[in-house]
């Protein structure tokens, strides 16, 4: 099994830290893993973006260009990353943020309420969590105890105490995606 992601935003959205959650819990998992960041020059507000290979295979390379899962944080990653998805894969995106919504019919698409869970739990900081949360749930790369377990190491320790909350917006999105397969 070999799971090849693209997570895409703006910086500052937690999109290279979901991607390090995803990396780290599958080393936790001892997988094999990789992760790839890219990103503007901005320290906020520019693009970013994290190629996440996660398998149990050596990956030969971190360089993708069609992807299974694509998830977006804002509206020039949906349009950038829509038509990387590979047929029968999954493209899931916060839908607040979205005007244009995907049109594939190939893929999977799911449209997550990320943001409104982000202002339920008062920290817009953790929509990151909420959409990793809902990613899980649909594509079991790691188990979300996992990804808890990944904060201690990519949290720097001051912010340790922000856990329980990060553990809150992850269940949150599991349970946002309930109805839905797994892919």
């Amino acid at each position: 099994m070999t799971e090849e992601t693209i997570i895409a935003g703006f910086g500052g959205q937690g999109v290279l830290s979901m991607g390090m959650l995803l990396a780290y819990g599958g080393v936790i998992e001892e997988q094999e893993v990789s992760w790839m960041p890219s990103y503007g020059p901005e320290m906020r507000g520019g693009t970013a973006n994290c190629i996440v290979i996660n398998g149990d295979e050596p990956i030969s390379s971190p360089i993708v260009s069609k992807f299974d899962s694509v998830v977006v944080f804002n509206q020039p990653s949906l349009e950038k990353f829509e038509p990387a998805v590979k047929p029968g894969g999954l493209l899931m995106y916060e839908e607040e943020v979205i005007n244009t919504p995907p049109t594939r019919t190939d893929i999977t698409i799911i449209a997550v309420p990320a943001a409104q869970a982000a202002v339920e739990l008062k920290n817009q900081k953790v929509l990151n969590l909420v959409m990793l949360g809902a990613f899980l749930a649909i594509k079991t790369i790691i188990k979300p105890e996992n990804a808890i377990k990944a904060l201690y190491s990519v949290l720097p320790e001051r912010h340790h105490k922000l856990i329980p909350l990060n553990e809150k917006a992850l269940n949150m999105g599991i349970e946002l995606v309930k109805d839905h397969q797994p892919v």
